[in-house]
């Protein structure tokens, strides 16, 4: 079965330092979760600018773990400056927190 992430941008950046690895991994797996839960409260509690916030402070995170989503995110971002229900992004909410729920545990089973 296919990882929900990947490590080369992480390696990459890391220049083999393993150390840095574990660093951005923890780092990683302390701030998306509560980003997430963050932002999927702020489209629930019907506030766009706080999901906005916590969508695009994710970006670069999902980006370096190569969890693919930023159309998903974009999408989120572009909902926050609509006055569209959060019924209508409910779809892609859903998507985004399955896949990095899949990330989270796959990160957790290989370095915890």
């Amino acid at each position: 079965m296919e990882k929900g992430y990947s490590l080369e941008k992480v390696n990459e950046l890391s220049g083999g330092d393993t150390e840095f690895v574990s660093v951005l991994v923890q780092t990683f797996l302390e701030e998306i979760p509560q980003d997430l839960d963050k932002m999927v409260h702020a489209v629930n509690s019907d506030d766009p600018p706080q999901a906005y916030q916590y969508a695009h402070k994710m970006k670069p995170n999902l980006q370096l773990f190569d969890i693919d989503l930023l159309s998903y995110i974009k999408e989120v971002e572009a909902w926050s400056k609509t006055n569209k229900t959060k019924e209508e992004i409910s779809i892609v909410i859903e998507h985004i927190v399955a896949t990095i729920s899949k990330a989270i545990s796959d990160l957790k089973a290989d370095f915890e």
